[in-house]
């Protein structure tokens, strides 16, 4: 393969990734690797349409007075993700403001920024963001045809709702199947650019390794999706006042309620779920549970009132790992960090999908065998059917 062929390839790569990580995002509604600012509040630093880079909050360690954060609002832009810089640390949570506005997000509705809202951290070299120019430009302009046509399509197949949103995405996700399906057929059996050179590539025959890593690369993904997707943070609201009621979020100064907290398991693999305070004047006992299948559990959530009256907001973080580990152990190394669980249990889930497959099949390469065009597909039909009886 020449330079060129590699570079090619590199580039086309790369593209997919961009594509794929911004999808991802828009899917889960956070940031992976790669966002993008709609707005021009963060100008200078960042243009109305810019993209970043994005750590995701698991990796990007404590926040410091001076980083751009994601963040979950609750009241600006109807609650939906802020780009925006902190500019002062409290114990209570973050004070943030875009560097155009000459207001903080706290001068509003806005309440102080707690660590489990913030999704992700943009990436900076020497105090600046790195910035991609122009590519929220380009994703909102595209987002915004795929969302005319897929609002088409629903109303045409009945699966829009009053919304729009909810049967959209997953009108979305479908067609995105689809078309992948389509190019996968179209590049295997469409026609191909004429070969200027020798291929030792035998017909029909897929090899043992390659096969082996498609497998594993739909298992870990869905295997992934299964610990990230269900898990994330639960916001709690809590009132100290002189006044309180039987309810137990609203309470005296420095008095202490207790909610029921319900984790439900759907899958046919049981679960192991930690939680974990993301506030202070919060708590849950116990601090981790296995949950069997297609079952749920219970945990109590304590909150604790701070003695000024008002209205605060707690938060309680969720992680949840495939239980294919010993429960003691899947605590023990999320106690090192959240990845390293996902990465013990995708190790356990490749190392032993591997040994299966190995031992059902052998380390032999794949051979597809097609039957001739000639031969009617009634009989082929009734071939396969003779291969049952």
């Amino acid at each position: 393969m020449t330079a060129r062929a590699y570079l090619e390839r590199g580039v086309g790569l790369a593209l997919a990734v961009v594509v794929v990580t911004l999808l991802v995002g828009q899917l889960l509604g956070q940031p992976i690797l790669l966002g993008y600012v709609a707005t021009g509040s963060m100008e200078p630093t960042m243009s109305a349409g810019d993209g970043f880079v994005a750590v995701p909050a698991a990796v990007s360690g404590d926040i410091e007075e001076g980083d751009v954060v994601v963040y979950d609002a609750r009241e600006l832009h109807d609650g939906g993700l802020t780009t925006h810089r902190v500019v002062e640390v409290t114990d209570d949570g973050y004070v943030t403001a875009g560097d155009a506005n000459p207001f903080t997000d706290q001068d509003g509705p806005e309440p102080l920024v707690s660590d489990g809202q913030i999704v992700a951290t943009a990436w900076q070299v020497n105090g600046e963001v790195v910035t991609v120019p122009h590519l929220g430009t380009v994703v909102m302009g595209i987002q915004g045809i795929v969302t005319t046509a897929t609002d088409a399509v629903g109303q045409v197949l009945g699966l829009a709702t009053d919304d729009g949103t909810e049967n959209a995405g997953a009108l979305l996700v479908g067609v995105g199947i689809a078309m992948l399906a389509f190019g996968t057929l179209f590049d295997q059996f469409g026609p191909t650019r004429r070969e200027t050179r020798r291929s030792r590539r035998r017909a029909n025959v897929i090899g043992f390794w390659v096969a082996l890593g498609l497998v594993l690369l739909v298992l870990v993904t869905f295997a992934t999706a299964a610990m990230v997707v269900p898990a994330g943070t639960s916001e709690y609201g809590v009132v100290s006042t002189d006044s309180p009621t039987d309810d137990p979020q609203v309470l005296a100064p420095g008095e202490t309620g207790e909610l029921t907290r319900v984790t439900d398991n759907a899958g046919y693999v049981p679960i192991v779920a930690v939680y974990e305070a993301q506030s202070s004047g919060i708590e849950t006992d116990p601090n981790w549970q296995t949950v069997g299948v297609r079952d749920d559990a219970e945990t109590t959530v304590s909150l604790t009132a701070p003695e000024s009256t008002g209205e605060y907001t707690r938060h309680v973080g969720e992680y949840r790992y495939l239980a294919v580990l010993p429960p003691t152990l899947l605590v023990a190394l999320h106690g090192v960090h959240p990845l390293v669980a996902i990465a013990a249990v995708n190790g356990v889930v490749v190392g032993v999908v591997s040994l299966l497959v190995i031992v059902l099949f052998g380390t032999g390469d794949f051979r597809i065998r097609t039957t001739g065009d000639h031969v009617p597909l009634s009989t082929r039909i009734e071939r396969k059917l003779r291969k049952w009886r």
